[in-house]
């Protein structure tokens, strides 16, 4: 099992954002970034960060699948 990131990119492009701002306003580094583009570990806080940039929940932006 793992963590796709699919819900996060698919509400970027709904709130027509790119991953450059989303860095920027959730103030998180760019390697976080990267991270999350290759389905990488991510760190909670990481993530508690964007969800309260994109005003969402963790569950929005990412879920678990079967390899």
């Amino acid at each position: 099992m793992r963590i796709s990131y699919n819900k996060l990119w698919k509400m970027l492009i709904d709130k027509n954002m790119t991953k450059m701002e989303l860095k920027e306003a959730a103030k998180v580094s760019a390697a976080s970034i990267a991270k999350l583009g290759k389905g990488g570990n991510i760190t909670t806080d990481v993530l508690l960060k964007i969800c309260e940039t994109l005003h969402c929940r963790i569950e929005d932006i990412l879920e678990t699948v079967d390899d």
